[in-house]
């Protein structure tokens, strides 16, 4: 199955970090280390998602490098996507962005 990424519009969205960012486990049992098609290290960062009615979410976001966020920080996720996948009549969204930054820094620039 091929997925088609899905650009999510943060603009009315409030992230948090609620996990600090962690190297993506592929394999528990040997401990292997996801990287990307360069070798690099993908980390996982749970976040809580509130959208502009309130409602709150938790979802983990991918993203190639460890990003300069810590637990509690607001965020800016620059080029968020979505992936919907489905696996044997189960389906759900995973998320990758380019960046996961604080959101003061983002304020700055």
């Amino acid at each position: 199955m091929r997925t088609v990424p899905i650009p999510v519009d943060v603009s009315k969205l409030t992230i948090t970090c609620v996990k600090a960012p962690r190297p993506r486990v592929l394999n528990k049992d040997t401990g292997e280390i996801k990287t990307d098609k360069n070798g690099n290290t993908v980390y996982e960062v749970t976040v809580s998602v509130e959208d502009e009615f309130g409602r709150i979410e938790l979802v983990k976001i991918g993203i190639t490098g460890e990003p300069p966020i810590k637990a509690g920080d607001a965020v800016h996720a620059v080029g968020l996507l979505g992936y919907v996948w489905e696996i044997a009549g189960r389906w759900g969204i995973s998320y990758r962005a380019t960046a996961l930054l604080p959101q003061q820094e983002t304020a700055s620039v």
